[in-house]
């Protein structure tokens, strides 16, 4: 089924909607993996339709629906602005459309700290939702796991078959980044709950809303690679290349909606695994997306340096740790 308007009228007559109430489709920008289209109804409403690619991808990306599906049901559990289930029909997700546009550079300094605050206080609510084991709930690495240790191994290996199978460009090779990790893994063993993390919130995945006049978040999106597992693991995506114990806006919402964030030793130690496995997905991805030549000219003058600083903190706290 690859005629658009074919496909959402068939996902309209699994949400139980008279198909021929579809008025208006439209592409939405912004994805690399999914196709994603607005759906405009007679009667004024609207929704995205998201319809999960046939090219194969990394191993952790089957069934990536069912996890976004999981994120958005959680984050209505702890009222969390996002959009909201209609109907996940095998790989397309129905869902709700969210007010506002992907947080930019028109924000002032002071809409932009607000919003941090703010962002801070939601993130804190959806670190509060438990889950029922570690790991994707979409089962593509297998069962939920007892223990973080036991899942975020298995997700770590896992991209690096995957950077191993599509000869991705890495900055080292793929058993030297194996070897590094194992060395921070027992860190991992001080998680005991798993926690909803939605391990994707950059700016894009932030919609800002005017409607009101002031500037608020109108929802948070693209919740397909979240994952049961440990909260700070957000932190990577929520400060993109940067270090979030520099946001004070963020932290300070985050700690006053009850979010725990300390930065002790094991902390970072967990810290640089989280952004080295970001990296990885990020530098892999590039191959069976087939991204232009800019686009993997900067991960490799941005990105890739990234994971060799990461990586380094890890072999440097080992040896800290041999010395003390």
């Amino acid at each position: 089924m690859t005629d658009s308007w074919e496909r959402a009228r068939h996902i309209l007559g699994a949400a139980g909607i008279p198909p021929d109430r579809l008025a208006h489709l439209r592409p939405l920008d912004g994805g690399t993996y999914n196709t994603v289209e607005e759906l405009r109804l007679t009667d004024g409403s609207r929704y995205v339709l998201k319809a999960a690619p046939t090219a194969p991808g990394l191993r952790h990306e089957n069934r990536l629906l069912v996890s976004e599906a999981e994120f958005y049901r959680a984050a209505a559990e702890v009222g969390v602005p996002a959009p909201r289930v209609v109907v996940l029909d095998g790989q397309q997700l129905l869902m709700t459309l969210c007010a506002g546009d992907p947080w930019d550079g028109s924000l002032s300094a002071t809409e932009q700290a607000d919003l941090r605050t703010e962002l801070g206080r939601q993130v804190a609510r959806l670190h509060g939702v438990t889950g029922p084991g570690f790991g994707y709930p979409s089962g593509a690495l297998g069962p939920l796991a007892a223990d973080w240790r036991t899942a975020f191994t298995a997700m770590f290996d896992a991209v690096l078959d995957d950077a191993c199978d599509y000869r991705a460009r890495l900055p080292r090779p793929a058993d030297e980044v194996a070897a590094v990790a194992r060395t921070a893994y027992h860190a991992l063993d001080e998680i005991g709950v798993p926690r909803l993390v939605h391990f994707d919130l950059w700016p894009g995945n932030v919609l800002v809303d005017r409607t009101a006049g002031e500037a608020r978040i109108g929802g948070l999106i693209d919740g397909e690679r979240m994952f049961w597992g440990d909260p700070l693991a957000d932190f990577v995506s929520l400060a993109l290349l940067g270090d979030i114990r520099q946001d004070e806006a963020f932290l300070a919402g985050y700690r006053e909606a009850g979010g725990r964030a300390d930065f002790d030793a094991p902390a970072r130690l967990r810290l640089a695994l989280y952004r080295a496995y970001l990296y990885l997905i990020m530098l892999t991805e590039t191959v069976p997306r087939a991204f232009d030549e800019g686009r993997n000219r900067w991960l490799q003058e941005t990105v890739a340096p990234e994971l060799l600083t990461a990586l380094r903190e890890i072999e440097d706290a080992g040896d800290a740790w041999l010395t003390s």
